[in-house]
């Protein structure tokens, strides 16, 4: 684990400098504000989608634990638990929405800075 954490550090500041080190023409935008709201919205649903990937791993775990241990219950177990993962899986498709929100709300008033809107 900590030899992929630090390949994937690597080859984050790797891919910066050489992205902060490249010159731009006139009408280089530079990383700027929009850049920052992608970075952040992609941040988001990638941390929100690994959390709740997580959770329904345990979800299931548990369930087929309870499963194992207790038959009779089969049913009961896997109707509460697929309750269970449909909340979790709102939670991520709400990150994805919050994240479309803010790159393309976001998208307009970007353009008014640049001078690129209408």
């Amino acid at each position: 684990m900590k030899k992929v954490l630090s390949l994937t550090v690597f080859f984050l500041l790797v891919g910066a400098s050489l992205a902060l080190a490249a010159e731009g023409g006139a009408g280089s935008l530079g990383f700027g504000f929009l850049g920052a709201v992608v970075l952040g919205a992609c941040l988001g649903v990638g941390v929100a989608a690994s959390g709740c990937g997580v959770g329904m791993g345990h979800a299931t775990r548990g369930a087929c634990e309870g499963i194992a241990r207790n038959p009779e219950l089969a049913g009961k177990l896997t109707v509460t638990m697929i309750l269970g993962l449909a909340f979790i899986e709102a939670l991520t498709l709400y990150a994805l929405v919050l994240g479309f929100y803010l790159i393309f709300a976001k998208l307009g008033s970007f353009m008014a800075l640049a001078g690129l809107g209408g």
